[in-house]
């Protein structure tokens, strides 16, 4: 299927799911392009990490980090926890994650799901990816299958990524942490710190650029990234967009592209939590590395993804919305072609972790609040409606 096909099957899937409309009352909070409005359209979810629109009024898919995937219905509600999902490390940061349909779901009814998956013994764990099918009375995956290890699994707890998304082609990409082992993401035979392609069914493309190469890891599409919360593809580019967790200081947006190094742990702007210098650290910049598209000194904290290109809030357009757990924001970034020209903090006043956010098929952001208690919001700018 080339891939106009692909993003034509896309879109026509998102255009026609109805999204929820919840009772509660509408906030209105202030931004630069006018008023902010803030609808709750769940809430009781725990820690949840991850969503994806289903068609034909279906409801909303939601992951928890502890391991339950569970679908908003059209009143808010969320459903019990579908069966057939695999058993998750649900330590640290580690649990189910992200959640993608496949380009196809109106016919394969396939979902992809990725999850930090343990060792056996109990000792470590590393980022896995399955798929199964969604039952047709949405209760359950079927046949659910991996597709995908990072291997070996060297998380004791910490940085899995791990976010999916699927390019014009019908490509999976894959974000994976180096699991805080920081030297294993300039490690070209270890799946740690990189960004892997592979097909849907989990075989690797012929095309990769290190196949064939001994001793390397055929899946990896580029290396050297700390710890991937965020990654969405550029509608007008067709570019890989990635972010990552810098370490004290230092959180990164990249563009990706084939067969680059992304420096770290060789180059940062952040340091070690301790306060010390990150022992690897060249500088800022190192031979051979490809430095961040933006930076931001002081971290964020930054997660979900999403670009911005609906008609429905003409000001919105052209920005990439960001996550900010740390700073408890959603950042929007004005682009002008790939340029980052503006910075804006939005939705501090809910003082929440936002977990993921994307836009919705109705033009409005979905957003995730990673908290004990978490909610999903729906959010709209009253200048553009």
């Amino acid at each position: 299927m080339s891939g106009k096909t692909l993003l034509a099957t896309l879109l026509g899937s998102a255009l026609m799911i109805a999204l929820p409309v919840s009772a509660a009352a509408v906030q209105q909070l202030p931004s630069e392009l006018g008023s902010v409005s803030v609808t709750q359209v769940s809430q009781g979810l725990e820690h949840p990490w991850a969503l994806a629109f289903l068609p034909d009024q279906q409801g909303i898919l939601v992951t928890e980090r502890p391991g339950n995937l569970r679908i908003i219905n059209a009143d808010g509600t969320p459903s019990a926890p579908l069966s057939g999902v695999p058993s998750v490390w649900a330590k640290g940061q580690g649990g189910l994650l992200d959640v993608a349909l496949s380009a196809q779901f109106k016919s394969d009814r396939l979902v992809y799901l990725s999850y930090a998956e343990g060792d056996g013994a109990g000792a470590k764990a590393g980022t896995a990816v399955g798929r199964g099918r969604l039952s047709r009375d949405l209760k359950s995956l079927e046949d659910f299958h991996v597709i995908f290890r990072q291997e070996p699994k060297l998380s004791t707890s910490n940085h899995f990524g791990s976010r999916l998304v699927f390019d014009r082609d019908g490509y999976l990409f894959i974000t994976l942490g180096e699991n805080n082992v920081r030297e294993t993401a300039q490690d070209l035979d270890k799946l740690q710190g990189k960004v892997v392609r592979i097909y849907p069914d989990g075989q690797v493309p012929k095309d990769n650029p290190f196949v064939g190469q001994a001793g390397v890891r055929p899946q990896i599409w580029s290396y050297g990234q700390r710890n991937p919360q965020g990654a969405a593809l550029n509608p007008w580019s067709g570019e890989l967009w990635e972010n990552e967790h810098g370490p004290r200081g230092g959180d990164e947006l990249n563009i990706i592209a084939r067969g680059k190094n992304y420096g770290w742990p060789y180059a940062t702007h952040g340091i070690n939590y301790s306060g010390q210098p990150i022992p690897e650290a060249r500088g800022q910049t190192a031979e051979g590395t490809v430095g961040p598209h933006h930076v931001w000194l002081q971290s964020p904290g930054i997660s979900g993804m999403a670009f911005y290109d609906s008609d429905r809030f003409k000001a919105w357009q052209h920005s990439v919305f960001i996550g900010a757990l740390a700073t408890q924001e959603l950042i929007r970034l004005q682009l002008e072609g790939d340029k980052v020209v503006h910075e804006e903090r939005l939705l501090g006043q809910l003082k929440a972790r936002i977990r993921d956010v994307r836009q919705g098929p109705d033009g409005y952001l979905y957003v995730l609040t990673d908290e004990q208690n978490g909610a999903l919001y729906k959010i709209g700018l009253q200048a553009g409606d």
